[in-house]
C-alpha cells in the first residue's frame, strides 16, 4: 500500500496536495493510504479546512473516510450516541471528498466510513462500517440553507466596520448594535459576544433566552409576553397546540396551588450573634 507524503505550505497547498494525490492514486489503480489529508469545504460562501484521520484509495477508484476514536467497542457494538456523533463528523469529510471526486475522472466517494475504535477495552484496534448516508444528507441541507457571508455583508449599513484596531469604542458599539442578535445559552461557550446579544434578547423579551428546544415549542409565540398573555387566554388561538398547552399548563398550576394547604409563614427568630 503506498502512502504518499501531504506535507506542504500553508492549508491551500496542502489541499492542493491532497487533491493531486487522490487523483495519482486513482488514476494508478493500486491500494493508497492518505494520513491525514487536508480537504477544503464550502459553509456560507467561505472555506473551511478539515483534516480526517485517513482516506483509502481502493484500486477500483472507490474513497473511504476512516475515522479513528478512542471509545471501545464491546462484543463488537461501541456506544449509540458516541458512534451518532462519529457518523456525522465523518458525514462532512464525505462532503468535501466529494467534491474533489467531482474533478476527479473515475473516482468516486462511498457512502459509508471506517470506523477505527479499540477492541474491549484493549490496545488492539477493530473496525466498522458504518453508513452516513443520512447525517451526509442532513448536513448537505443544513449548508444550503446557509446565509452567504456576502449577502450579510452586503445587508449591514454603509461603512459598519469591525477594525478594533482603526475605530473607536463608541463606533464599534453602534457597528455590533445594527447586527441582528440570534442567541441561545449555548452561545456563551462559545461567543465572546454572547453576554450581549442575551441583553439584547431579553430587553425584546425573546422566549430564545429559555433555550432552542423551548422556542421550537412554542410555535409563532416568540415573546415572553405573548407566551403568558396566550397562558391567560388574552391572545392567541385556540386551536394552536402551543397556546393549548399552555392554558393547559396554567389551568392545572392554579388546581395545584388551589388545592395545597395554606402555609403560616415562618417565624425568624432574632440572629444571637
Amino acid at each position: 500500500m503506498s502512502v504518499p507524503d501531504l506535507a506542504a505550505a500553508g492549508p491551500e497547498g496542502r489541499v492542493a496536495r491532497t487533491a493531486l494525490a487522490l487523483r495519482e492514486a486513482t488514476d494508478a489503480g493500486t491500494w493508497t493510504l492518505l494520513d491525514h489529508p487536508l480537504l477544503a469545504l464550502e459553509v456560507a460562501g467561505s472555506p473551511v479546512y478539515l483534516e480526517p484521520d485517513a482516506v483509502v484509495v481502493r484500486p477500483d477508484g472507490g474513497w473511504t473516510v476512516v475515522e479513528i476514536k478512542s471509545f471501545p467497542m464491546v462484543d463488537g457494538a461501541a456506544d449509540a450516541s458516541k458512534v451518532g456523533a462519529a457518523a456525522r463528523q465523518a458525514a462532512v469529510y464525505v462532503l468535501a471528498l466529494e467534491g474533489v471526486a467531482a474533478r476527479t475522472e473515475g473516482a468516486r466517494v462511498a457512502q459509508s466510513v471506517l470506523l477505527v475504535c479499540p477492541k474491549d477495552f484493549s490496545n488492539v484496534p477493530t473496525a466498522s462500517v458504518v453508513d452516513v448516508r443520512k447525517q451526509r444528507s442532513v448536513t448537505r441541507r443544513q449548508l444550503a440553507r446557509l446565509t452567504r457571508i456576502d449577502e450579510i455583508a452586503d445587508a449591514l449599513p454603509e461603512g459598519t466596520s469591525f477594525d478594533v484596531a482603526e475605530r473607536s469604542a463608541e463606533e464599534l458599539t453602534a457597528a455590533v448594535e445594527s447586527v441582528p442578535h440570534q442567541y441561545a445559552p449555548e452561545c456563551l461557550a462559545a461567543c465572546e459576544l454572547a453576554f450581549h446579544c442575551r441583553s439584547r434578547s431579553r430587553e425584546a423579551g425573546a422566549v430564545e433566552t429559555l433555550g432552542r428546544s423551548v422556542r421550537g415549542e412554542l410555535g409563532g409565540l416568540t415573546t415572553v409576553g405573548a407566551v403568558l398573555a396566550a397562558a391567560r387566554g388574552e391572545e392567541g388561538d385556540p386551536e394552536d397546540p402551543a397556546v393549548a398547552a399552555l392554558r393547559r399548563a396554567r389551568a392545572l398550576r392554579q388546581e395545584a396551588l388551589a388545592s395545597a394547604p395554606a402555609r403560616a409563614p415562618r417565624e425568624v427568630s432574632e440572629c444571637p450573634c
